[in-house]
């Protein structure tokens, strides 16, 4: 199995990576040749974190794991991709045995499962003017995956967000007139 490693605030040691693939290989059965599995290493607040994200075929198996101890928590994220593997599998093979379409049995079992939107909490805060590359560091700041701001240069609401490969991505919303 492939795998992209990226770290934030923390060194990634040969040790680190040594240890990660050789849990990875272990799950070359699970996964086809071509599978990569992209992981991120991070200190955040004292405490280590590690997510592992795989994408299969109509899917996505991911796992996140904190902790103190980066090498229990890795032993701990690969854990639980395999058991979603091995679960995703099962599912697989379970349509396929019982004749019908994965894909369809498995959007009608989803569609069964789904409960009605229910809207649990509304926060209302004050928007500040500020530009993209400000509101990326409040958002790095406040640890989340998005921020919403009022960007000074178009007197717009945006969003930043940060993407899986460590970047940031910047929302404009754009009013359709032509109605």
């Amino acid at each position: 199995m492939q795998y992209k490693l990226t770290g934030k605030n923390l060194e990634i040691t040969s040790a680190m990576e040594n240890i990660l693939d050789r849990k990875l290989t272990k799950l070359d059965k699970l996964f086809d040749g071509n599978a990569v599995a992209y992981t991120v290493m991070s200190m955040e607040k004292g405490r280590s974190k590690i997510e592992i994200t795989i994408p299969v075929k109509n899917s996505t198996i991911r796992s996140e794991q904190t902790g103190n101890d980066i090498y229990a928590l890795i032993d701990d994220a690969v854990d639980a991709i395999e058991r979603q593997m091995r679960k995703y599998r099962g599912k697989l093979i379970d349509f396929y045995q019982s004749g019908q379409n994965p894909n369809k049995a498995y959007v009608e079992s989803v569609e069964a499962e789904e409960a009605p939107i229910r809207i649990v909490r509304t926060k209302r805060f004050a928007v500040k003017p500020m530009d993209a590359t400000e509101a990326c560091l409040q958002m790095e700041l406040l640890g989340h995956a998005f921020y919403m701001f009022l960007n000074s240069e178009t007197n717009e609401v945006n969003v930043v967000y940060k993407r899986n490969d460590g970047a940031f991505g910047l929302i404009e919303p754009v009013l359709d007139d032509e109605d």
